[in-house]
């Protein structure tokens, strides 16, 4: 096989995955327990987070704890987890370091959640569903790390694994954007609508990917 044809071959056998693709109107589908299936999100993200936005939709009739958003950096996991205690009660780790926001809803029912960080005052807040929960505070003074694992559906305990099935997500994940700046309630509630600002980090008209184990991409039939 001479060069030309070699090449061609490597690049179509790669995941389609790594291409950019727009997930408007689309969700990621976790149909089952487990301790291997995850989506792995991918960025190019060369300098520490002093703040940040996530949002994301997300819909699941779990009542246990587990994980919608997990970044691990190569020392350290629970870089930055967002997390799901208990109907009602979200959790924001920083650094290892975890706080704690309550919230009035109904189960199970669709969600949009947003939640934000910054370094100078360490204050992190979550929004669901539009409405802003009680403000925390955590890691003040703290950079998040650079060239992170992003795995959606799972937990990670380390470095893109150490899975624990009893905190694997089962559900359904779309809308899932990500800035590296801290969104005014006048830039949240645009994407509680449908119209999120452009983001810089993670956005999901322009995704990058892969999927590993048993996971559906379905259309977002529920908001």
């Amino acid at each position: 096989m001479n060069k030309l044809l070699l090449w061609v071959s490597v690049l179509t056998s790669l995941p389609e995955a790594f291409a950019q693709t727009d997930f408007s109107g689309k969700v990621f589908v976790f149909p089952r327990e487990s301790s291997s299936d995850h989506v792995n999100l991918i960025t190019k993200l060369e300098k520490p987070l002093q703040k940040f936005t996530v949002c994301f939709r997300a819909y699941s009739d779990l009542s246990r704890a587990y994980s919608f958003f997990s970044y691990n950096i190569w020392t350290k996991d629970n870089e930055l987890l967002i997390y799901k205690d208990k109907v009602g009660q979200y959790a924001l780790h920083i650094g290892g370091t975890k706080v704690i926001a309550k919230a009035i809803e109904q189960f199970p029912s669709p969600v949009h959640i947003c939640t934000s960080w910054e370094s100078s005052s360490g204050i992190a807040e979550f929004w669901v569903n539009g409405k802003p929960l009680v403000k925390k505070g955590l890691k003040q003074g703290y950079s998040v790390g650079v060239n992170p694992k992003i795995v959606l559906g799972q937990e990670q305990d380390s470095y893109g694994g150490g899975f624990n099935q009893n905190q694997s997500f089962v559900g359904e994940i779309g809308d899932l954007y990500m800035w590296d700046s801290v969104l005014s309630p006048e830039e949240i509630l645009p994407g509680y609508k449908g119209f999120p600002l452009n983001p810089n980090i993670l956005d999901w008209r322009a995704l990058s990917y892969e999927v590993e184990g048993y996971v559906v991409i379905k259309p977002l039939v529920w908001h």
